[in-house]
């Protein structure tokens, strides 16, 4: 069933917080809920379906709906790390059009800084993959090193290509208040930090935050009586990439499925979009995803970045131009759902002015959970206003 026109997105809300001792993650998520209502014009007791990630203490959904006071006839938990409040959007749009519900809210909250998780990766016993991945010290960031230096060898790409990524993001970032990194740094500044995986130094990484999001999607005939921006779904997508016994091929990702299924449901192309939110845990994370998603060829990531092409008002794709996980927050493996949100926020007209694409009608979000050198799942949004 194709949800292109089905539903859309009413409402949006950032937690402003990088550092959040002060509360509970479940005051995270009701924070980022009153939030995002309040920004559609909506109460809590217009929500009949909630949707939440698997980070959540007990039941889930259902410990957050009763926390929250919510009446439900739709839940949806579904995990996939980064991708899964992108992937919860298109869950939400496919239950409107199915007629299950008709307003659905999606929150996504992490408190990795509070709780001083590291980058430490513990064996666990229950997942049969760890005890042959971790004991090998194939942890988060070695396992994007190693995607990143294949890139290398095939396709001859560069870490000073890799660093105009980060450049990028820098760019965007002095303008949001809220980034933990908001300096412009350089080509050089990039390549002169620490090494932490070769080939990737420590700016070629994501920032470690606590915060989150939410997203309030509704029935189109609700979205136009509301006094916002009608902001449609018109494709979504996901796809899952496991390592096939061994059999992986780490110079491609779960997008080349889930960017293709996306599109063809949207009716669009990837040089029709004006604005893409890509998941930017590592700089190669992006790279990957730009080739995947059609935005450039297979190889030729490296001089698609360079030289600014990120960059919005200079490059030819403006991208996470709130300053993206890589300088403005990175909740855990949350981080997925501000890549909703800036997409929302450049569709509506209301990114910072110095960052804000002319003219902004559609825009990409797409996300990956999981390892791009491991198993993961990657999740496709295409929206559109109207």
């Amino acid at each position: 069933m194709s949800i292109n026109g089905k539903a859309c997105i009413a409402g949006i809300y950032e937690h402003p917080t990088r550092l959040a001792s002060d509360k509970s993650l479940v005051q995270l998520h009701a924070e980022v809920a009153r939030g995002a209502l309040d920004d559609a014009g909506l109460s809590k007791n217009d929500v009949d379906a909630f949707y939440c990630d698997g980070g959540v203490p007990g039941f889930g959904a259902l410990t957050l709906a009763n926390y929250l006071g919510l009446k439900l006839r739709h839940t949806d938990t579904t995990e996939s790390g980064g991708s899964a409040p992108i992937l919860h959007v298109g869950h939400a749009a496919q239950a409107i059009a199915a007629g299950k519900c008709r307003v659905a809210l999606i929150t996504s909250c992490g408190r990795p800084r509070a709780a001083g998780v590291g980058p430490a990766m513990p064996l666990d016993p229950e997942t049969p993959d760890d005890e042959f991945d971790v004991p090998y010290g194939c942890h988060l960031a070695q396992g994007y090193g190693m995607v990143a230096r294949r890139h290398m060898h095939d396709h001859g790409t560069t870490s000073e290509q890799l660093a105009w990524i980060k450049v990028a993001a820098s760019h965007h970032a002095q303008h949001n208040p809220h980034a933990m990194l908001r300096k412009v740094v350089t080509v050089q500044d990039v390549l002169d930090s620490p090494m932490v995986a070769d080939p990737l130094h420590r700016l070629d990484c994501c920032v470690i935050s606590d915060g989150g999001g939410a997203i309030v999607v509704v029935h189109p005939d609700i979205a136009r009586q509301l006094k916002r921006p009608v902001i449609m779904v018109r494709g979504a997508a996901e796809a899952v990439k496991t390592l096939n016994g061994g059999f992986f091929d780490l110079a491609s990702s779960a997008g080349a499925v889930s960017g293709a299924t996306a599109f063809a449901e949207a009716g669009v192309k990837p040089s029709d979009i004006q604005y893409a939110s890509l998941y930017d845990s590592f700089t190669i994370t992006v790279l990957m995803q730009l080739e995947d998603l059609g935005f450039c060829e297979r190889g030729a990531g490296g001089r698609f970045v360079a030289d600014g092409g990120l960059i919005s008002g200079v490059g030819r794709l403006p991208f996470n131009t709130d300053g993206g996980g890589l300088c403005s927050n990175h909740p855990g493996n949350r981080g997925g759902v501000t890549k909703v949100l800036e997409a929302v926020r450049q569709a509506r007209g209301e990114a910072h002015p110095a960052v804000q694409v002319p003219n902004c009608g559609l825009v990409l979000a797409h996300g990956t959970g999981g390892s791009l050198g491991q198993l993961h799942e990657s999740a496709t949004l295409i929206l559109e206003r109207v």
